[in-house]
């Protein structure tokens, strides 16, 4: 849109309508005639009448000239928006205890499908509100005898999501255990080099068009990690694992699930009795600055993440300014054309004479 600098400069068109209103009503001395009716026979010829085109063309100048020194410029709103936020790996088991039913939303379902429920409605809620891929740095790590990322760090969460509904618990007793220590043990290494991830995303996206996604740095790092067992596989203890993690300033949120009147059965537990490490988890979490919270039903579960969401938010920084093109050259540039063109004709076809 089309702004002027100094509005008050177009005062100065009324001196010019002035002195130009002034100039043409004067008159010229002449011969006295008793009758001028004579003259009225007399055809104009075309240079007689352009004979007041100078003077239009010298008002017309100085209008040009008074518009270009009001300062015509052309502003473009431009937000610059970056984005301090966080860097979170959920962790999830998927060992073949997580098959226990849970009721989630009146629908009876496996633990791990409630927990997939309630995660996917964790990641969309971290996005509301932004476009695609401006939302946080989260990843997906899930473990059962061994640790495997299913999704690495992204911003995109609609890829999460997908990788999420994907995700199934074992179906090979050779696959089954809990190996907490080594899955918060991958999480922490895949938060400790986000750094990397997130300084190539930024290098890449610079120079591209309006719509790149806002820059991101890392405020925060955490490990959401949600299981219903006790460590029994795996080579690195959660312990020495939550250590690497606070020595690289990665909180951790333990989560338990699952109640005492669970009936547990894989080839590391005992019949009927629940298995929950719950003096482990919240070791873990206090090493790290994160805390500990039980949920014996999904209801319980989504409250917890929600509670994280809260202390785990980005915050949005918005810088919004005005980028402006002057346009003040084509009016000075049609000013000279029009002057030149005054004296051009002034000085040749309708000179007058003395």
């Amino acid at each position: 849109m089309i702004e002027f600098h100094s509005p008050l400069a177009f005062g100065l068109l009324l001196i010019v309508a002035a002195v130009f209103l002034f100039r043409t009503r004067i008159r010229r001395a002449g011969l006295r005639f008793s009758w001028l009716g004579v003259f009225d026979r007399i055809p104009q010829s075309l240079r007689s009448r352009l004979m007041p085109l100078p003077a239009v063309l010298r008002a017309l100048c100085l209008a040009l000239l008074v518009v270009a020194a009001a300062g015509p410029r052309e502003g473009v709103s431009i937000s610059n928006i970056s984005i301090d936020g966080v860097a979170m790996e959920l962790v999830v088991d998927r060992s073949g205890s997580m098959n226990e039913k849970m009721i989630y939303k009146g629908e009876e379902l496996s633990r791990f499908e409630a927990v997939k429920l309630v995660l996917e409605d964790f990641i969309t809620s971290r996005t509301d509100g932004l476009e695609a891929g401006s939302g946080d740095l989260l990843g997906l790590v899930t473990f059962a005898r061994y640790p495997d990322t299913v999704c690495p760090l992204v911003r995109n969460h609609s890829i999460l999501v997908e990788f999420l509904k994907q995700t199934n618990t074992v179906r090979l007793r050779s696959e089954d255990g809990t190996a907490i220590g080594e899955a918060i043990a991958l999480a922490a290494a895949r938060l400790h080099s986000a750094e990397q991830e997130i300084n190539k995303a930024n290098a890449e996206q610079s120079g591209t068009d309006s719509h790149t996604p806002p820059e991101f740095t890392i405020k925060s790092k955490a490990i959401v990690l949600l299981t219903d067992g006790i460590n029994n596989q795996g080579q690195i203890s959660p312990q020495e694992a939550a250590e690497m993690a606070a020595d690289w300033g990665i909180k951790i949120y333990a989560i338990g699930i699952g109640s005492g009147s669970v009936r547990v059965m894989d080839q590391f537990t005992i019949p009927g009795a629940a298995q929950l490490d719950e003096t482990l988890l919240n070791s873990i979490a206090q090493e790290t600055g994160g805390f500990y919270a039980r949920a014996d039903d999904a209801e319980q579960l989504k409250a917890v993440y929600e509670r994280i969401g809260e202390l785990e938010k980005s915050e949005i920084k918005s810088l919004e300014y005005n980028d402006y093109n002057e346009k003040f050259l084509p009016w000075a540039a049609a000013a000279l054309a029009v002057l030149l063109a005054e004296i051009i004709l002034s000085n040749t076809v309708l000179r007058k004479s003395p």
